[in-house]
């Protein structure tokens, strides 16, 4: 099991995942980064399905935050063999990310998101290290925030037909200084989904700030997955 694809979130883009790339790549793994428009679900699972279509054999599926919500429609396809969410939505047969963070519970962070935009979503550039990326250095940090992709209103209302991780493994790391997607809503979505869980002290942007975690991660499914296939 070689062959990983990573699928960014909301307000970013697949260059956040460099130094997961990195680390994958000097362990011999052949790694796909999806750059998804972001403008609807649909749109998104197409992007990604591209990627599994050019595997010449079945993939690992990353996903972080709003593409979570991506691999759990596209993990469906038969290049997929399991999942990874790290810090990330995983909903149920017609859920969204719009229903999923409709009611928050009490005292959770609430993200800086600014009104839409011609149908676009931005988070404040000013708050966007304390609640996207606040162990981000901050030079680093500033720039995503000053380079943030426009996040469609239309891609948080798709909804899922099927979740994968129904019917394929899945492994969750839950960053637990998140301010983004609360870690307690991130332990329900991964316990639904009965996945293999760890957790780490980390950002919602944990992928960026601690790129080898993440890539031990999803090291850890790709092995189990090859261990399973092969028993």
């Amino acid at each position: 099991m070689n062959n990983i694809v990573l699928v960014h979130g909301g307000f970013v883009d697949g260059s956040g995942w460099e130094g997961v790339y990195r680390s994958l790549k000097k362990k011999g793994y052949n790694v796909s980064i999806v750059q998804n428009p972001t403008l609807s679900l649909a749109d998104d699972v197409a992007a990604t399905k591209r990627i599994l279509s050019s595997q010449d054999e079945p993939a690992i599926l990353v996903g972080h935050s709003y593409g979570g919500a991506v691999i759990t429609e596209a993990g469906n396809d038969p290049k997929v063999a399991g999942l990874v969410y790290i810090t990330a939505f995983a909903p149920d047969k017609g859920e969204s990310v719009a229903t999923l963070i409709k009611d928050p519970p009490p005292g959770a962070p609430v993200p800086p998101i600014l009104p839409p935009r011609d149908g676009y979503l931005f988070l404040d550039r000013a708050k966007f290290r304390a609640s996207f990326a606040a162990d981000v250095d901050a030079e680093r940090a500033a720039f995503m925030a000053d380079s943030q992709v426009p996040w469609g209103v239309e891609a948080l209302s798709g909804k899922i037909s099927e979740p994968a991780w129904k019917a394929k493994p899945s492994w969750y790391m839950i960053a637990t200084d998140d301010k983004m997607i609360p870690p307690d809503a991130q332990r329900s979505m991964s316990k639904r989904a009965g996945s293999t869980v760890v957790e780490a002290k980390g950002s919602h942007a944990i992928y960026v700030s601690q790129p080898e975690a993440v890539a031990a991660l999803i090291e850890q499914a790709a092995k189990s997955v090859k261990t399973s296939a092969a028993a």
